[in-house]
């Protein structure tokens, strides 16, 4: 999940190489006299991870613009708080400031996303980011 511009800026930067890396990786297969077939094949990893990374630049993108996700399960509820704090367009160094704690503790909590965070932590960061939350339990089919 990218949490900042800055990440958010790099992954850009990072798909563009990485796009050409693959088309010039698919003329130097070519150049060895692998087949088409070979050469979808050798690529596909590469085209696995450019995959991936336009998906987290996509997800980052619906996030600014107010489209979340919905929290399915309680461990997702990290990732939510950390979209909503890209959403208001909050740093991560300003959501300390409102928390009281250090700018290496909000990253070191949005790096683990927010794993084995108290309820007191989960509550003070959507005090801090203006949320409120109902929560809604049933039975699970199967």
């Amino acid at each position: 999940m990218i949490k900042t511009e800055t990440a958010y800026r790099r992954a850009k930067e990072k798909l563009k190489d990485h796009k050409a890396y693959i088309v010039n990786e698919k003329l130097r297969f070519q150049s060895m006299g692998l087949s088409k077939e070979q050469t979808s094949h050798a690529i596909q990893p590469l085209l696995a991870f450019k995959d991936e990374l336009a998906e987290e630049i996509h997800n980052y993108e619906m996030i600014k613009q107010g489209t979340f996700f919905p929290v399915q399960n309680i461990m997702e509820l990290g990732k939510n708080l950390i979209a909503h704090r890209i959403y208001l367009n909050l740093s991560q160094a300003e959501l300390a400031k409102r928390l009281g704690v250090s700018e290496a503790q909000v990253s070191r909590d949005e790096r683990n996303e927010y794993e084995g965070a108290t309820t007191e932590k989960i509550q003070s960061v959507m005090n801090a980011l203006g949320l409120k939350t109902t929560i809604h339990i049933e039975m699970a089919v199967g």
